[in-house]
């Protein structure tokens, strides 16, 4: 198990490392707004943790439909898609059961096989508008081959960054 783990851990990181090539800075923003369900809360009624990450990549998944990607597409070379190689969130206040909550994503970097977003969390307290948490994204454009169970590092295909620069 641990042998097993171990190359695994070294495939992620020449992943990473290999996404370490030319970049391109963005400051592409878009946002989605949710309300803190109750299922998503702890017994003190705030939200858990792990639902940061998921309302990181919700709004990831929206803001590539809003371009008429996806995270997981087919061209003509077969099936890639965005594994994560990389994520952050720092809280800075509890979200709360029933709280409406603006969820920002900015893309802040296109490499060639990667893009980094950076998330805000932003809600109402005491009349003001206050940021609740940051996160960060990083993720790698990968060809998914399904007869070896591999993913592949590639360039981001013109598909994609053709809409990402519109």
């Amino acid at each position: 198990m641990k042998a097993s783990h171990n190359a695994w851990l070294m495939k992620s990181y020449r992943l990473f490392q290999s996404l370490k090539s030319k970049s391109v800075s963005m400051t592409t923003t878009f946002s989605i707004t949710r309300r803190v369900e109750f299922s998503e809360t702890d017994l003190a009624g705030i939200m858990h943790f792990t639902n940061f990450y998921r309302w990181m990549e919700i709004c990831e998944h929206e803001f590539l439909r809003s371009l008429g990607l996806s995270v997981d597409m087919e061209d003509e070379n077969g099936r890639f898609g965005w594994p994560r190689v990389k994520t952050s969130c720092r809280f800075k206040r509890p979200l709360r059961f029933e709280e409406e909550v603006e969820v920002k994503l900015i893309i802040t970097e296109v490499r060639d096989r990667s893009i980094s977003y950076a998330f805000q969390f932003w809600k109402e307290e005491d009349g003001e508008r206050v940021k609740a948490a940051v996160g960060e994204v990083v993720a790698a454009c990968v060809r998914f081959d399904q007869a070896s169970s591999t993913m592949t590092p590639i360039m981001i295909p013109e598909v994609v960054t053709s809409k990402l620069n519109a």
